[in-house]
């Protein structure tokens, strides 16, 4: 194939994107002109793409990475899948789609003018283990081992060696199922952070029974904060129950009847008609208000797509948690994964944060049986946690081509399984460890601090006055509910046998345990 016409084309705007000043396309951005022009298919973007110029000034921006003509790759296809493997973040679904559009005859021909050149085999083995296809190649018999990842720019998976073609794979997950992390500044600093040993730092010294209580009050806060993220204000009995599950996170193997009884604990005793793995399409939205066609804000992978996407998900889930691969985006990975493939007719959204708590406990990040209140976090900044999972379905609403059904829901038309295998999960992590961040430094040192307070000023309440244990308490949440002080109404209603001085008492101790 001649690309002269492609690549010499100077353009100042690639889909709706400006380059910062007038360029040519280079690796992924002309592989996807490309399969666009012969395919009309259309694929989510990078977060960055590349282009060159004929000045000599290299230089990023947030969306271009710009290089010098002496960059240019040569005129034809391969040449800019070396250029990408080289500058750009690995994209499984643009390599896999484009793989598909070239045909084997062109890589092969690109392996055997190379074959011990280490973008050839990057190549080679990226077509192989995202096809199932094996080319007409023999094994490499010598030659050092180079790693698919470039771990300088995304985070790798455990190494497996590839004698066949002389590469170690690191790729975090399998064919059925690999999300890829670009290794920002922000993911560095985070683990590099170690958030484990602060919380270990800041428990201390603590009281075992001051630890406990603080572990229960945070699992039943994290488990209402789920609820309240669905818009579903639960009743404390059911907040309680999944309070429990969220309790015993990373004591059982993570399978897909693991996923069914979670549903269940989720759902409560009011069952779908359909629980379990769904059997049909489904998406989250609205419906017109007149013709009650579907207004989708997310679509669902294909009910047909599930058994393959599980399978990879639960894999994958294997494969990092059993390797040193970090807690934290490890359990972005599955968590994201799992809500974004969305199996489950509902339960989704409480069971994929669920699968962060135990992914951090399965791998050792949470110590002394403290529970980290992600949800609450989430809660806290749910315009943020909306904004990620939407940057995610944004993406993939105009490629799913679907028709409403009879019943009012979705009938999917094309293809879409590599649309939940393949994606950049990199703002996913960041707002994850944003959480985590948010969890250790300020959210479990508050509820420390509030029941070390609460301690100390039930002591002074019970050196005043004799109230039973539950008067007491309730006089402490008035008090922090209304900022030290105790309502004329409440003095008269709840503790009328209190008088005046003894109630002004127990006002200035709060004011010094809890202000002071």
């Amino acid at each position: 194939m001649n690309l002269n016409n492609h690549f010499s084309q100077k353009i100042t705007v690639f889909h709706d994107r400006p380059l910062p000043e007038e360029g040519m396309l280079v690796g992924y951005a002309l592989l996807l002109q490309e399969i666009e022009q012969h395919t009309s298919k259309l694929l989510p973007l990078p977060r960055q793409l590349a282009m060159v110029t004929d000045k000599h000034q290299r230089y990023n921006t947030q969306r271009w990475q710009v290089f010098t003509k002496r960059h240019k790759p040569n005129d034809d296809l391969t040449s800019h899948i070396s250029f990408a493997l080289k500058y750009e973040d690995i994209d499984l679904l643009i390599l896999k789609t484009f793989f598909q559009y070239i045909g084997e005859e062109a890589i092969e021909k690109m392996i055997i003018k190379e074959p011990t050149g280490q973008y050839s085999r990057r190549t080679w083995f990226l077509y192989e283990w995202l096809l199932g296809e094996k080319l007409n190649i023999p094994d490499l018999k010598a030659g050092t081992y180079i790693e698919v990842i470039n771990p300088a720019l995304q985070f790798p998976g455990p190494i497996t060696n590839s004698t066949r073609h002389r590469v170690k794979n690191n790729l975090p997950g399998t064919p059925e199922f690999c999300p890829l992390i670009s290794k920002t500044e922000k993911l560095k600093k985070f683990v590099s952070a170690k958030f484990q040993e602060t919380i270990d730092k800041g428990l201390k010294g603590k009281d075992k029974d001051l630890v406990r209580r603080t572990a229960a009050f945070l699992l039943l806060k994290d488990s209402k904060a789920s609820f309240a993220i669905e818009g579903e204000f639960t009743t404390n009995m059911r907040a309680r129950n999944w309070g429990k599950a969220i309790g015993q996170a990373g004591k059982k193997v993570l399978t897909l009847s693991e996923i069914e009884r979670l549903q269940h604990i989720v759902i409560g005793p009011k069952k779908l008609k359909h629980m379990g793995i769904r059997q049909g399409e489904g998406f989250i939205g609205e419906h017109d208000r007149e013709t009650f066609t579907p207004i989708p804000d997310h679509i669902s992978a294909k009910a047909k797509d599930l058994e393959s996407l599980l399978h990879g998900l639960i894999s994958t889930n294997n494969l990092l948690q059993e390797s040193n691969y970090d807690p934290v985006l490890a359990a972005a990975t599955i968590a994201f994964g799992f809500v974004f493939i969305h199996p489950l007719s509902d339960g989704n959204g409480r069971i994929h944060r669920y699968l962060i708590h135990h992914i951090l406990t399965w791998m050792g990040y949470n110590k002394r049986d403290m529970i980290f209140p992600v949800s609450a976090a989430i809660l806290d900044r749910i315009s943020d946690y909306q904004d990620v999972l939407e940057d995610f379905s944004s993406q993939r609403m105009d490629l799913i081509e679907w028709e409403p059904t009879p019943n009012h829901n979705i009938r999917i038309l094309n293809e879409t399984i590599d649309l939940y295998r393949y994606y950049d999960l990199t703002i996913q992590a960041e707002f994850l460890y944003d959480c985590i961040e948010e969890t250790i430094e300020r959210i479990v040192p508050e509820e420390i601090e509030y029941l070390e307070n609460y301690d100390q000023l039930t002591n002074a309440v019970n050196s005043l006055v004799i109230l039973p244990d539950t008067k007491v308490d309730l006089m402490i949440k008035f008090l922090c509910q209304n900022k030290g002080k105790l309502s004329k109404r409440k003095r008269q209603k709840d503790f009328d046998e209190l008088s005046e001085e003894e109630i002004s008492a127990i006002e200035e101790h709060y004011a010094e345990i809890f202000e002071g």
